[in-house]
């Protein structure tokens, strides 16, 4: 299986079975036993046409000679691949992107998709300039009604930047498993590895890796001194203020990075239950955990909006890491800009009733810390808002955060991609009252 090959079959998946393209990649990558070089490219190709698929629908449209709906959907995906490769990839020569796209057609297709895919590939590389698309949504390849709502949460001169952030290619972050290893020897342990190494710029023991094919493979994550996880969901996880000794809940863990960065601020001393719906999650922290040597960590399936009266008042501290729309995410996951907006309307009233839930847990003098990995004021702020208008015994606490971000936070943070390079993320400490 060539890398063009499996990205078009994790695309299809995609399509087919509204498979999340990450798995589905995964599983094609591991089918084909592709190198690192062609895993690194499939993924690239992949994620490429997720970002970017309504420009490239808008490319194909503007070339071809009959309607996009009369093409076949593995037609159309092969086309999007091509289009991609000639107007995205500066390294690919373009009679490699068309040959190749020509003998996908012949392979998944039949002869006559070979020819008008050809055809308008060639088109393509002759036109002096590319059409112009009409709107940002297109440019950007975020459908309007998802724009609509987004310009509801930035300044308008800020919104063509947080769509553009949403379709850039990412290092690996990584973070040091201080347990195992020094914050400073993080970087040249993976140049050692042959990796391209960034420090992060505001958070000690983390870096950005690129180069270095898949993480998982290297032998300093097999060893447990790494793990993978933006700064955002690892500076919420700090702000949390965890210490040795400790009682911890976190409640909507999996796959349980939150857990393993509050485990490794609490040297492992203490106790972490760490919670998700659903059984097969609970073995994905456990594994973890194990890697790690993380002894502190006890993982437990638990609905995480309802209240388990063994724990009332028993937890320092209780972190909701609630579901969410995941809009601060997207460059990560970009099938997530293809929701139907209106699907998303239900998620406050589940978010308000896990954070009703576990102030019940937390101890008096106890921290609930609540986070989300979105932009959305009605998932964030409204929710803090409403929440302690219903409960006069929880009041926000500041928190320190790193002086590029202003040194403190009044107990609520929004990070934006566009402004601070991490996730869109939103952080909320709160203290109940002795």
């Amino acid at each position: 299986m060539t890398a063009r090959e499996a990205a078009l079959n994790a695309l299809i998946a995609c399509r087919r079975q509204g498979a999340w393209s990450d798995g589905a990649l995964k599983e094609e990558i591991a089918k084909g036993r592709l190198s690192t070089a062609d895993a690194a490219l499939a993924t690239r190709l992949c994620y490429g046409v997720l970002q970017n698929r309504m420009l490239l629908d808008f490319y194909i449209e503007s070339f071809l000679t009959t309607a996009r709906s009369r093409l076949q959907p593995q037609t159309e995906d092969i086309l999007r691949l091509g289009v991609y490769q000639l107007t995205m990839m500066d390294r690919i020569p373009a009679s490699a992107a068309v040959n190749e796209s020509v003998n996908l057609a012949k392979k998944y297709v039949n002869a006559g998709a070979a020819g008008l895919v050809n055809g308008l590939l060639r088109a393509v590389t002759r036109a002096p300039k590319l059409p112009e698309p009409p709107s940002d949504a297109v440019r950007y390849s975020h459908p309007q009604a998802l724009v609509d709502l987004l310009a509801g949460e930035l300044p308008p001169e800020e919104l063509p930047a947080f769509l553009a952030m949403d379709n850039e290619s990412l290092p690996t972050c990584v973070q040091v498993n201080p347990l195992r290893m020094a914050a400073e020897e993080l970087q040249p342990a993976l140049e050692a590895l042959g990796a391209s190494v960034q420090p992060h710029p505001w958070l000690k023991g983390c870096c950005y890796l690129s180069g270095a094919g898949s993480v998982e493979q290297l032998s300093l994550f097999r060893e447990g001194k790494i793990f993978v996880q933006d700064a955002a969901a690892h500076l919420a996880a700090l702000s949390a203020g965890v210490e040795p000794g400790m009682r911890v809940l976190d409640c909507c863990a999996a796959p349980g990075g939150k857990s393993f960065a509050a485990a490794m601020q609490m040297e492992d001393q203490g106790s972490i239950i760490s919670c998700d719906l659903h059984p097969h999650k609970i073995r994905l922290i456990e594994a973890g955990a194990e890697r790690l040597g993380l002894q502190s960590i006890r993982a437990q399936v638990q609905d995480a909006s309802k209240v388990c009266e063994a724990w009332a008042g028993a937890f320092d501290c209780v972190i909701a890491d609630v579901p969410c729309s995941g809009l601060g995410v997207i460059r990560k996951k970009p099938d997530i800009r293809y929701k139907d907006v209106a699907s998303l309307a239900w998620l406050p009233e589940v978010q308000m009733k896990i954070l009703c839930a576990q102030a019940e847990h937390v101890r008096p003098g106890g921290v609930l810390l609540y986070s989300t990995c979105t932009v959305l004021r009605r998932e964030n702020e409204e929710i803090i808002r409403a929440f302690l208008e219903s409960r006069k015994d929880f009041h926000l606490e500041r928190f320190l955060v790193p002086e590029e971000l202003g040194g403190t936070s009044d107990g609520m943070l929004t990070l934006w991609p566009q402004r601070h390079g991490t996730d869109g993320f939103f952080i909320c400490r709160m203290r109940k009252d002795t």
